[in-house]
């Protein structure tokens, strides 16, 4: 999957980090839920760093879409109150069917 951080880059993630990218998403949602400026801020930084440790940096001229894409690390609060709502940033991943 091709994940984007607004003014970074894009990075490849392997489909196995999904459920990774989701929880720390859901955690980031719920601390906005809460109110709680410090954890939306942890949790925040650990996705966005996740991304960046586990994935592999696409090039500036490579122009795949992204299927995930996040604010820039410097989101404030009142901003991610707007984003980080209802199930997130980080969709759930295409169903898989088996013959």
């Amino acid at each position: 999957m091709i994940v984007r951080i607004s003014e970074d880059g894009q990075y490849e993630l392997d489909d196995a980090h999904h459920a990774k990218l989701n929880e720390l998403d859901d955690a980031a949602v719920a601390a906005v839920d809460r109110d709680d400026e410090d954890a939306f801020h942890s949790f925040f930084e650990e996705l966005l760093q996740y991304v960046r440790t586990n994935g592999t940096r696409i090039a500036d001229d490579d122009l795949r879409s992204s299927e995930i894409i996040f604010p820039p690390a410097d989101l404030s609060f009142v901003e991610a109150g707007q984003d980080f709502t209802g199930d997130g940033l980080v969709p759930d991943p295409p169903s898989s069917t088996t013959a």
